[in-house]
């Protein structure tokens, strides 16, 4: 056994639903949302979890905070966890970002947005911060965000940015499982806890279903 971590999404959101660009606005879980996260947190629970963290977004902090209740687990808080900063985007559909942004759109560059380079950085450092803190087997849970924590895998995988969207998006409150292993990060599954289904995220058109 090695140390594994175990990148969740959090449940859905209305914004969510209305396909709209959310990036660091705080928006809350809706009431699906809340049911998806007490479903992920008694699989979850059953994983033995031995330390969680979310981003400081409530609809991450409070995915996280279902599965803290089940285990008896304080829920640590760190903002490098945030979804990708969307700029002038948060808030807009695609549809009005597509019509509005036709080039941007094509690049999924949010103008006044997160570089999707420094995203892969901040929130891979922050998972492998936490990461060091396990024990030989212990097990992490990191609750944060769609873009977020696919350009997070991508980049503690070391796979070469022109791949990133080969990796797809992930779901509401479904999560991908990393192990620590002797020569670095492997992926153990991904996009886990649901059937495949449409994707609706701040994450690319090329990684998500609706491309």
């Amino acid at each position: 056994m090695s140390r594994r971590v175990v990148c969740l999404r959090h449940g859905q959101t209305l914004w969510n639903v209305e396909k709209r660009f959310q990036g660091h606005t705080d928006i809350a879980l809706d009431e699906t949302g809340v049911a998806q996260a007490a479903r992920a947190a008694s699989l979850l629970a059953a994983l033995r979890p031995t330390m969680v963290v979310a981003s400081d977004l409530r609809r991450a902090y409070d995915t996280a905070s279902a599965l803290g209740r089940l285990t008896g687990l304080d829920v640590a808080v760190d903002k490098d966890l945030r979804e990708r900063g969307g700029g002038e985007w948060e808030g807009l559909t695609r549809d009005e970002i597509r019509a509005g942004w036709p080039v941007e759109y094509e690049a999924w560059e949010a103008p006044g947005g997160e570089d999707v380079a420094h995203v892969a950085d901040r929130v891979a450092d922050a998972i492998g911060r936490w990461a060091s803190r396990l024990d030989e087997n212990g097990l992490l849970v990191v609750a944060s965000h769609g873009a977020a924590l696919r350009l997070g895998i991508c980049r503690m995988l070391g796979l070469p940015q022109e791949l990133w969207s080969a990796l797809g998006g992930l779901g509401n409150c479904s999560w991908s499982v990393l192990e620590e292993g002797r020569r670095g990060w492997r992926l153990l599954e991904h996009n886990a806890g649901t059937l495949p289904e449409p994707v609706s995220s701040d994450d690319s058109p090329a990684a998500t279903a609706d491309a």
